[in-house]
């Protein structure tokens, strides 16, 4: 599974979520069996070469018409901010789901 969550910075651990307007990376997240298997950070969310299955945002008014258009599932985080927190959040289900 791959997800997409604009963040802050390139590191891992010292990254958090941001709107898309303010990030300056795209934090590009593999899961496999609830793990992370993989984290790159990219500049441009145009870099990814892979399906993107979950696009995780924290701002509900974030242009997100494109994502929509490519049939992203959007998902909106409250209180998490960290890369880890985001990811646990997802694996139990306590992201809100924002209607296509």
């Amino acid at each position: 599974m791959n997800i997409l969550i604009p963040v802050d910075m390139n590191s891992r651990y010292e990254a958090v979520i941001s709107s898309i307007e303010e990030s300056q990376y795209w934090a590009y997240i593999e899961l496999d069996e609830g793990q992370i298997i993989n984290c790159e950070f990219l500049k441009n969310k145009e870099e990814t070469n892979c399906w993107i299955d979950h696009i995780i945002i924290i701002d509900k008014n974030d242009y997100i018409k494109e994502f929509k258009q490519k049939d992203y599932s959007i998902l909106k985080t409250t209180t998490q901010k960290s890369i880890d927190e985001i990811i646990e959040a997802f694996l139990l289900n306590k992201l809100t789901k924002l209607k296509p």
